[in-house]
């Protein structure tokens, strides 16, 4: 065969593909499992990465990050800077223009005071928004005609692409939300559970912490997209019946966040079935330290401030020792494989930002962790096996979500933990209910009824700032906020706060990567948080799928517009 013949079979084979996916639904259905189900479509309600995932589907941003961590417009005409004068001169305001063309999936058209509203629905005093940070300094958010929203800022601000920047800060409909502000947003179920968007898909059907059925916007802006027509997007199960379901059975198309034996997700890809994909970004496996008394004794006030600090894991010394006697490197090998990294900073990525003053936390040393426990007088001194500090017994709730990597880390830490003389009783809770947002629900993460939690988080984007501010001291997560509040550890520090402030107002760029730092290494050795693995966002897709570019700096579904079945290759 010549060379002139390949050429020209790769072309017919080029050109055959782009004409059959000119059509939208052209290739028909797709099967999504999240193990862990949605249980609101509305991110502004719920801190999971599974709620924001879902959600991003239908809501959109006025830019997204791609897969490297690139900004990239995506309901805006372009990025505003200061080069094109989308950003004042003084750093106080950014303007966005709308792209032409854009509707919503109704057919009305998105406008300024989407945005608007949208602002003041998530900065409702009453409103408990799960990603208030994204409007950190915002001062207004006002139309400028009928295309362009600007935004102010009460100070300079040199990186001003939170608000409306990412999949935890899209634009919602001011028309559907109108009486949804304030305390009566989680009351607004049709809303929550079905968002009209401008997205690629729309809600058929919502099912909470089970299924959402969902079929193409009609009214989406680029006329051949989305490919498919319908999506089912299945909540459940866990993590290895997820995998099993695109791997081996061909039930599923795409499963999230395989958090399985690394060597047996090996296994299943080498069937030939399905192919594995890892993303790094800033994704952290970390412990939480609950910095508030969680004794079911006091009631509706546990966890609060109103509770009082912890009785002993407020002090750093107790924090130090615990995390002296991880092993992070056998964590790593028994549950994450090459999809994880050990790690000693909650915000380990990009390099710009990842501090190196907390690396002796990757050498695990038990003998150091009992010298510092027995030198500072935090001895047992029943001899019934268990520390003791100010009397109080170092006894500790561990709880996490279900899922078979986290239980085998919990068991090795309560091991470790034993060896240091405290006693550790470990709890699962469904994923579903755990990373939820049900207010009424004693299991949620965010109320956080135990003493230590394990979970990943992240942030959308490449610079920290918003993500840094989830430590203010205002952001608790508390009854008067629908426990909703980035601040999951309580912790409160009046020289943090102070930090949070400085970075917003720092343009020059090593500048805020040195304050970054400073606030990693505030928390880290602070030990309100206790870092654990750098995690690479694991998923599998069916070998049939094409144009999947997935995303750890975004909702890995960010380009599910792009999605397709390869021809032939039908499941």
């Amino acid at each position: 065969m010549t060379r002139k013949t390949l050429l020209l079979g790769a072309a017919a084979l080029a050109l055959a593909p782009a004409a059959a996916l000119a059509e939208r639904g052209s290739s028909g259905h797709l099967n999504i499992i999240y193990w862990q189900a949605p249980s609101t479509l509305n991110p502004y309600l719920s801190g999971g990465t599974k709620e924001i995932e879902s959600a991003s589907l239908i809501l959109e941003s006025l830019a997204r990050f791609d897969d490297n961590g690139e900004m990239v417009p995506w309901l805006a005409a372009e990025i505003p800077t200061l080069e094109n004068g989308g950003v004042s001169e003084d750093l106080t305001s950014i303007t966005w223009t709308i792209a032409d063309g854009i509707t919503w999936s109704d057919g009305s058209a998105l406008t300024a005071e989407d945005f608007i509203f949208t602002w003041q629905y998530c900065t409702h005093p009453e409103g408990g928004c799960a990603q208030l940070s994204s409007y950190d300094g915002v001062t207004n958010v006002e139309a400028v005609g009928d295309n362009q929203v600007r935004i102010t800022f009460g100070a300079p601000t040199p990186f001003p692409y939170t608000a409306f920047v990412g999949s935890e800060s899209p634009v919602i409909q001011a028309a559907q939300f109108a009486d949804c502000l304030g305390a009566r947003a989680p009351e607004c179920t049709s809303a929550n559970f079905g968002p009209i968007g401008t997205g690629p898909f729309v809600v058929d059907e919502f099912r909470p912490n089970d299924v959402i059925e969902l079929s193409a916007n009609q009214n989406y802006r680029n006329p051949e997209q989305p490919y498919f027509a319908t999506v089912t997007f299945r909540g459940g199960g866990d993590a290895a019946a997820a995998a099993r379901s695109v791997c081996q059975t061909g039930e599923f198309d795409y499963a999230w966040n395989l958090q399985i034996d690394p060597q047996i997700l090996a296994d299943m890809e080498a069937e030939g079935m399905c192919n594995v994909v890892t993303a790094f970004g800033t994704s952290v496996e970390r412990l939480h330290l609950n910095q508030t008394n969680p004794d079911p004794a006091l009631g509706d006030v546990r966890s609060t401030a109103q509770a009082g600090p912890h009785p002993f894991l407020t002090n750093p010394i107790i924090g130090q020792a615990l995390s002296m006697a991880i092993d992070r490197a056998l964590i790593v090998e028994v549950g994450y494989g090459a999809g994880g990294q050990a790690t000693c900073n909650v915000l380990p990525a990009p390099e710009l930002y990842a501090s190196t003053a907390n690396d002796a936390c990757l050498t695990q040393d038990i003998p150091g962790a009992i010298a510092l426990l027995d030198e500072n007088g935090i001895v047992d001194t029943d001899g019934d096996g268990v520390r003791e500090y100010n009397g109080v017994p170092l006894r500790i709730v561990y709880q996490t979500s279900t899922n078979a990597v986290r239980q085998d880390t919990q068991a090795l830490i309560q091991a470790w933990w034993d060896e240091l003389g405290v006693e550790t009783e470990l709890r699962n809770i469904d994923a579903s209910v755990f990373f939820g947002g049900d207010p009424a629900s004693p299991d949620t993460f965010q109320k956080f009824y135990a003493d230590i939690e394990m979970y990943t988080n992240n942030f959308a984007g490449v610079d920290p700032q918003a993500y840094m501010a989830n430590w203010a001291c205002d952001d608790w997560p508390r009854p008067e906020t629908q426990w909703q509040g980035a601040n999951i550890q309580r912790f409160c520090m009046e020289e943090y706060d102070a930090l949070i402030e400085e970075l917003a107002r720092t343009a020059d760029l090593e500048e805020r990567g040195r304050i970054a730092r400073e606030m990693n290494d505030m928390i880290v050795q602070g030990y309100s948080i206790i870092p654990l693995v750098h995690r690479g966002g694991v998923s599998a897709h069916a070998v049939s799928l094409e144009g999947i570019s997935m995303s750890d700096w975004d909702s890995e579904l960010w380009n599910i517009a792009e999605w397709r079945r390869t021809p032939g290759m039908e499941r």
